[in-house]
């Protein structure tokens, strides 16, 4: 197990997101993905097929026993490609996937007044890595996820076809898990079912 050093604890930021920036990301095209990380404004494409397929066929094959209770515990909220503002200046992020445990997450979110982005931090994220991504998901989103106490953290790569899983111990990341190619894993906090890694991988 590797431990992912995070910088030590700070003073929350009263800083806030310049209006420009702002602006910027209500105004991005509807075909990037707007983030907003560390008051810096970033413009991604859409995912390719292998980033996709990944995103899509995860979301597939974790919704019907940890959403649904269909052949597993139930007891999650997932979604795919939630808007979260979190911390006060705030960072907008896209995780590929999210999910929260159901009794975290008030009934208000589902209403039809509910906002469309999420400010309670998630119990899990999901990133699929891309050249384009990588960076960005490796860095300042693993540090804001750990700032905002998100436990659970998995990195899907689906060019290298492998799966690597983080715990939030303190504030560092610990590596807890890696897997590849097409081996059937149990992955927290999904361990409750065995998950089959091949079908995430395009053809």
């Amino acid at each position: 197990m590797k431990s992912s050093r995070m910088a030590p604890s700070e003073p929350p930021s009263t800083e806030r997101n310049a209006p420009s920036v702002e602006a910027a990301f209500q105004a991005a095209p509807e075909e990037m993905v707007a983030e907003i990380l560390d008051g810096e404004l970033h413009l991604s494409p859409r995912p390719a097929r292998p980033h996709a397929n990944a995103a899509s066929i995860l979301g597939a094959l974790l919704v019907p026993p940890f959403r649904l209770g269909r052949g597993g515990p139930g007891g999650w909220v997932i979604i795919d490609e939630p808007e979260l503002h979190l911390g006060p200046r705030p960072d907008k992020l896209v995780p590929d996937l999210a999910g929260w445990r159901r009794e975290r997450l008030s009934r208000a979110v589902s209403g039809e007044e509910a906002p469309a982005h999420f400010d309670l931090a998630p119990d899990w994220a999901c990133e699929v890595l891309s050249e384009s991504t990588r960076r960005r998901d490796k860095g300042p989103k693993m540090r804001i996820y750990a700032r905002e106490g998100v436990r659970h953290l998995w990195h899907v790569d689906p060019l290298a076809r492998t799966l690597d899983i983080f715990r939030l111990q303190g504030s560092d990341w610990l590596l807890v898990a890696s897997f590849a190619g097409d081996a059937r894993v149990r992955a927290e906090p999904f361990e409750a079912i065995e998950l089959e890694l091949a079908p995430l991988w395009f053809e």
